[in-house]
């Protein structure tokens, strides 16, 4: 049975980029990019679900949090459709020195499977260019 899954995702941004994990889809062979952030557990406000995955994921604390507004995310992954509530935050990282790397890595720790980080500027997305998810956020 397929169901709608509730996540909450945070857009920490300097100067003109944003930190997204990058994405491959083996059905269609595409790149894509897309904030961090994670499904929302029973009980927890979308707020701290931000904290518990950027924890998780890249072991970084999260300053303030700014609440951006809510996307509805319908698409399809590997041949899987998908429906998402997506929950959309701008946020500051405490430690300062992520935003000089220009890679970091992470741990999707449900799957346990690595990914990695990227900062990549506003400029490179769009018609025609890279692809950012969920669809509305740009």
């Amino acid at each position: 049975m397929n169901q709608i899954r509730p996540i909450a995702i945070c857009v920490f941004s300097k100067d003109d980029r944003i930190l997204v994990l990058e994405g491959y889809d083996p059905s269609t062979k595409e790149t894509f990019y897309r904030p961090l952030g994670g499904g929302i557990e029973f009980g927890e406000s979308s707020e701290d679900t931000i904290r518990r995955e950027m924890m998780e994921e890249i072991k970084a604390e999260v300053g303030d949090l700014g609440y951006l507004g809510v996307l509805e995310n319908m698409f399809t992954f590997d041949g899987t459709p998908g429906h998402e509530i997506v929950m959309v935050y701008d946020g500051v990282l405490k430690e300062s020195g992520l935003y000089e790397q220009a890679e970091v890595e992470g741990i999707e720790a449900e799957i346990e499977e690595s990914f990695k980080a990227v900062w990549k500027s506003l400029d490179e997305f769009g018609e025609g260019k890279s692809i950012l998810y969920p669809n509305g956020l740009l």
